[in-house]
């Protein structure tokens, strides 16, 4: 049958507006009719029999390309009561059911959901309903989320201890006349046997209904809903032990002879030792987000902003853009802004991994979160509240660590056929011991079926790939390299082509000067000093460089006179009563200033540095050579050997021309370049390598590198560049040092083989352990796995997975 869309489409303004919506519409595969309403500024859209979700999604996307915003919106919601794979993928299905939602993602060690959907079809409110109705609680989410998550741990936790007050005397009930001399014939002294098992039902009752109620309510409502997961088998195990033994207990006569066993204590232990790994699990989770805690704990709580002529101590959420703020020696800088007055250095290691502090004085941009170290400082805010540096990334930390790349989209398809196929093979267990096993086999049919159910449980594959991105992301915030989505850590792990602009990415994208070589008599600071004062009205990039330059050695400009521009060959003027003529050799040639074999051969090896160079001659003799470059980043070639020897083809980039290219390649260490590339080039190489079948990595600053960063595999801006670039990128490196590169695609691979170890484990656990609960063993050793310790290997399992992946808070690049 067809699907009914209708969504808000901002930006309409007449007639031919709606006639243009309609006809981009109507083009959009899938799409059977549209209608567009200009005074409510909606769209209907009818969906043919044959539409996919994707054709909704090619609808917004459509109306968004054609210049209008298709009114769509994003919805965060925490999630309660989910425990396995099997729970992230029933709460998607529930919630891609429902007319209107655009898309859904689910994460099981985050515990929240993230929805696109229509709000002219669907609200929060209808969003939240269908996830109860999945048997879940949704959860509204707002800064006081980490507490949630500790009084989870803690609500976890007190249902154990609770759960354990009634199982420890169950246990000593039922085993400890096993191991306890006397015990048994003590028990009998007391009360007869049918009277301890009543006691047995009691204790267990209070387990089984009490604390152990939350698993029993999930495990029904994912029966009925035919969607069984971990709950669904702990349900069916724990409550199969305890309706066993409640029969024997009651009308022991219909067991056959030698079968009539109680289990009380088994039902009771499962349940116990569940909740343990639960509680265990939550705590262990809430330190996978403890960089998102640590980032928002840089957020400084107060300011102090000068406000009718006088300093005030304000709430931080109350400063405004344009407000001067002062911050003392040991504060945190509270939002962002420009120095205004004073001068003196910042600790910005939170948010550049980098921990050299840096100098800030008048004029410069400081971050907000950062500490000033030794003086006064004045700021002017110019970014405030969710527009701060440390607001967005924590913003991009989150949404990475709610996304789900291809691993964790298997694995999801895996887990949610893994639960009714070990209900299946409990079923098989059972039928095979009742038909080839001993007489008697009832008891032993029992017991291998409860232990098939129980350790089973697909917890562990659940977990095995959102704890691993959330401590990778969170960890790569705190080395200063952002993750703005999940995918690009296993999309960056996999690539083998490293595609790198020149200008700001290998180099420091500002020129200087190289080489200062008098040719006469002058020394270094008298000749720059010279050729300064002629270049300090010059706004060419040569002539600013060389006035930095002496501007850096503290040199005092002299006057300089007669100062004339020369097209195309340089400046000529007075300085210090000495005619100078600044430029190029043509200049030189020009005018007659011949240049000897030596400074020839100077300007030679300069030239094939790609650097470039200005001859100065005083009179008619020349009497200096300076060289200006954009150099090579310090680290680049040390971290560029790195990625090479991690098995990385490097290939820069660049639009300038080849022999400056080549030369800065040879200086890098990078074997294949790329010169003379138009934005749209950079674009198309990145194309021509993935036809090719490579995986593309792409490193950049510029406005001219977005088109190359949205192609490729993974885009990875250097954050000290444009905007633009940044929201073109997957990953964005907060320093223009490479060595953040290479922790970042360092962090990429080992949180990959951590998600890939976590699922070996996971699945290898219960491809060997789901025969031995069956009683594989039994024939060699006479052994049945007990329903008891499969509940504890299933807990081991969990925590194992959890505990791998906070070993990657110790990755250091």
């Amino acid at each position: 049958m067809s699907t009914e869309l209708r969504f808000t489409v901002g930006g309409m303004t007449c007639a031919n507006c709606v006639g243009r919506v309609e006809r981009t519409l109507k083009k959009v595969p899938g799409v059977s009719e549209a209608s567009v309403n200009l005074a409510t500024e909606t769209a209907s859209v009818t969906l043919g029999e044959d539409a996919g979700p994707e054709a909704m999604t090619a609808a917004l996307q459509a109306v968004n390309a054609a210049g209008y915003e298709a009114g769509e919106a994003t919805l965060e919601l925490g999630i309660g009561g989910m425990t396995c794979a099997n729970c992230v993928g029933r709460v998607e299905r529930q919630l891609k059911k429902q007319a209107g939602v655009v898309a859904a993602s689910v994460n099981l060690a985050t515990e929240r959901a993230t929805i696109r959907y229509l709000p002219a079809m669907l609200d929060a409110a209808g969003l939240k309903a269908a996830i109860e109705g999945a048997g879940y609680e949704a959860i509204e989410l707002d800064a006081g989320e980490e507490e949630e998550r500790a009084s989870e741990a803690e609500v976890l936790g007190r249902a154990f201890w609770l759960a354990a007050a009634f199982t420890l005397p169950l246990l000593l009930v039922s085993m400890g006349p096993m191991l306890v001399p006397g015990l048994a014939g003590l028990k009998t002294s007391l009360m007869p046997a049918r009277a301890w098992g009543v006691v047995e039902l009691l204790l267990t009752s209070a387990v089984l209904f009490g604390p152990g109620r939350r698993f029993l309510r999930l495990g029904f409502s994912e029966l009925r809903a035919l969607s069984p997961g971990m709950n669904a088998l702990v349900t069916q195990g724990s409550l199969a032990a305890y309706g066993y033994s409640l029969l024997v207990v009651i009308a022991p006569g219909l067991f056959p002879e030698g079968t009539a066993h109680l289990y009380f204590e088994a039902a009771a232990v499962i349940l116990t030792l569940i909740l343990l790994g639960k509680s265990l699990e939550a705590r262990a989770k809430g330190r996978t987000s403890a960089a998102i805690r640590k980032l928002m704990e840089l957020q400084a709580p107060t300011a102090r902003v000068r406000r009718e002529g006088e300093w005030r101590e304000v709430p931080v959420d109350s400063v405004k853009v344009g407000e001067e703020l002062e911050v003392r020696p040991g504060e945190r800088i509270p939002v962002d802004g420009v120095v205004e007055r004073g001068e003196g250095w910042v600790d910005e290691s939170m948010i550049t991994g980098e921990p050299v502090p840096v100098s800030r004085g008048v004029g410069t941009e400081v971050i907000g979160g950062t500490v000033n170290q030794n003086a006064v400082l004045v700021v002017r805010a110019t970014r405030v509240g969710a527009d701060t540096v440390l607001a967005q990334i924590v913003r991009m930390v989150q949404e990475a660590q709610g996304g789900k790349p291809p691993i964790q989209e298997l694995a999801d398809k895996i887990a949610s056929v893994f639960a009714p196929a070990v209900m299946v093979a409990a079923l098989l267990t059972f039928a095979g011991w009742m038909i080839f096993g001993p007489p008697g086999a009832l008891s032993h049919a029992f017991v291998a079926a409860v232990s098939v159910l129980v350790i089973a449980c697909p917890c562990a594959m659940g977990l095995a790939t959102p704890t691993a991105i959330m401590v990778g992301t969170g960890r790569g915030a705190e080395l200063g390299v952002l993750f703005r989505k999940g995918l690009a850590l296993e999309s960056l792990a996999r690539i083998d082509h490293l595609l790198l602009d020149k200008t700001g990415t290998l180099t420091r994208g500002r020129p200087e000067l190289t080489d200062l070589l008098p040719l006469a008599d002058l020394d270094e600071d008298t000749l720059l000093r010279r050729v300064a004062a002629l270049e300090a009205s010059s706004e060419h990039p040569l002539g600013r460089a060389i006035v930095a330059a002496a501007e850096a050695r503290g040199l005092e400009l002299p006057e300089a006179e007669g100062v004339e521009a020369l097209p195309g060959f340089g400046l000529t003027g007075r300085v210090e009563g000495q005619t100078l003529r600044v430029g190029s050799r043509r200049l030189m040639e020009s005018e007659g200033i011949a240049l000897d074999e030596a400074a020839a051969a100077q300007l030679t090896g300069l030239a094939e540095q790609a650097r470039s160079t200005v001859l100065v001659a005083e009179g008619d003799r020349l009497v200096g050579l300076l060289a200006v470059a954009d150099p090579l980043k310090e680290e680049a070639p040390e971290a560029l050997a790195r990625l090479r020897a991690d098995g990385l083809t490097l290939v820069m980039l660049t639009g300038d021309g080849r022999a400056t290219a080549e030369a800065v390649a040879r200086a890098a260490g990078i074997d294949e370049v790329r010169a003379e590339l138009l934005p749209a080039d950079k674009a198309e190489v990145v194309k021509a390598l993935q036809e090719g079948g490579a995986s593309v990595a792409f490193v950049g600053d510029g406005i001219n590198d977005a088109p190359a960063l949205a192609r490729a595999d993974v885009g990875i801006a250097i954050g000290t560049g444009t905007d633009i670039a940044m929201e073109s990128a997957e990953v964005v490196l907060m320093t223009g040092d490479l060595h953040a590169l290479v922790r970042a695609v360092g962090l990429a691979r080992t949180t990959l083989r951590t998600i890939r170890g976590n699922f070996l484990w996971a699945y290898a656990y219960n491809v060997l352990l789901i025969p031995v609960a069956a009683g594989a063993l039994y024939p060699l050793v006479g052994v049945l796995l007990n329903p008891m310790l499969a509940a504890a290997a299933m807990s081991l399992s969990s925590l194992f997975v959890v505990g791998n992946s906070l070993r990657l808070r110790r990755f250091a690049g």
